[in-house]
């Protein structure tokens, strides 16, 4: 099919759900894109962070090519090597005590066993998020994301779940009540404009849910696998949750949802009480491995905290040239450009001239590039950034003196 036809079938026959953007992929390596039409694209949005390896990584695809002529599906009523080998290497790297999973296959779904979880293991029933937060689209996940636009089409959602201010230990305090089974934060918010906790906010929750005996989880479901410039974000402020919420990047592309706990919390399921057919699919299982093995072998954490260091220092040279950009802020490779205005006209010119980024709010740009982006790759997007920044500010200017 030629450009034209892929768009036309796709239109057609999909759910029209996706704010779609008139470009066909066909082609992928590292941190680059071909379209349809051979024109290259640096990818610093990864499909909203899954791309953490970049591309068809070569260890990913070989893992898949083994695997595929083994055994591709196996229900978890049975056990399977696979399996059993990637989850003895995901536990051997989340934080201490946190040492048993249910494997899913999104974000969203892992975030439904949490709450599934909390509410089983204290036998309390209400769970409080944070203003600001992004948790899924399924209808728990969805009950604790704070976004209007998304909650409000579904109403009533999940009940007994509450929202606080973000960032502010006081009103969680007084939020905690005898019915409070778990709190769930994200420790940067992404969706939500990639905001950044302040000093000892997450300690000082972690302190309030021992003292009120309410589990603390944590969704690192863009957060974790080397992103921010530690494995999980949460080590960044030596924070261990109840309960994590992982997904996006832990199989190399291929669909994956995990949901970690110690052995006493997730001993509260008994068999059946929570379960789904996919769940650790040997071919998922296979790429999970590969993707573990390449983010300690390529020290991708490590490279995440220079490079994303690197690539916010020349953010912030863009955001003293051009005035409308109000603050650049991030950690790792999870960067977030705040400016005065919408953000779509930077977006859609920038993917003109061969740059992938995304929002994160009407006013953010989102950058969230692979992790083996190169600093060579980095400064051609830096290049395109400066280029259409000053565009938007000359149109806007030019605007301005017409009306």
């Amino acid at each position: 099919m030629n450009e034209k036809e892929i768009m036309n079938a796709e239109s057609l026959y999909l759910a029209n759900v996706f704010s779609k953007k008139p470009l066909v992929f066909t082609r992928g390596k590292g941190a680059l894109l071909w379209d349809v039409n051979g024109k290259e694209y640096v990818d610093c949005a990864s499909s909203y962070g899954v791309a953490a390896l970049g591309h068809c990584h070569p260890k990913i695809v070989a893992a898949l090519k083994v695997q595929v002529e083994k055994l591709i599906t196996l229900h978890s009523c049975y056990y399977n090597d696979t399996r059993a080998e990637f989850i003895q290497k995901l536990v051997s790297l989340t934080p201490k005590g946190l040492n048993k999973a249910f494997l899913s296959n999104s974000g969203a779904e892992s975030v439904e066993c949490a709450i599934k979880l909390a509410r089983k293991a204290t036998g309390k029933t209400e769970i409080i998020g944070v203003m600001g937060a992004y948790h899924g689209k399924t209808m728990g996940a969805l009950s604790l994301t704070w976004d209007k636009k998304y909650r409000e089409p579904f109403m009533p959602l999940v009940s007994d779940i509450k929202h606080v201010a973000p960032d502010n230990p006081d009103k969680l305090r007084e939020a905690i009540t005898d019915k409070t089974a778990a709190v769930i934060i994200e420790p940067i918010r992404g969706e939500g404009g990639i905001r950044i906790p302040p000093g000892e906010y997450l300690s000082q929750v972690r302190e309030i849910c021992d003292e009120k005996k309410v589990l603390l989880i944590f969704d690192e479901v863009q957060t974790s696998f080397g992103r921010t410039g530690k494995l999980f974000c949460c080590q960044n402020w030596d924070v261990t949750p109840d309960i994590m919420c992982l997904a996006k990047p832990f199989a190399g592309g291929l669909p994956i949802g995990i949901t970690v706990a110690s052995e006493d919390i997730m001993s509260a399921f008994k068999v059946g009480e929570h379960s789904t057919t996919f769940s650790g699919s040997p071919l998922v299982c296979a790429a999970g491995c590969a993707a573990l093995d390449v983010l300690i072998e390529e020290d991708l954490a490590d490279k995440a905290a220079v490079n994303g260091k690197y690539f916010k220092t020349q953010l912030n040279e863009l955001a003293s040239k051009h005035k409308i950009v109000k603050e650049v802020r991030g950690l790792g490779l999870m960067l977030g450009m705040e400016l005065r205005y919408d953000v779509y006209g930077v977006i859609m010119k920038a993917q003109n001239k061969g740059v992938l980024i995304i929002d994160a709010g009407k006013t953010v740009v989102r950058i969230l590039p692979p992790l083996v982006i190169s600093k060579e790759q980095i400064d051609t997007v830096i290049k395109v950034l400066d280029e259409v920044l000053g565009e938007e500010e000359n149109e806007r200017a030019s605007s301005t003196v017409l009306n």
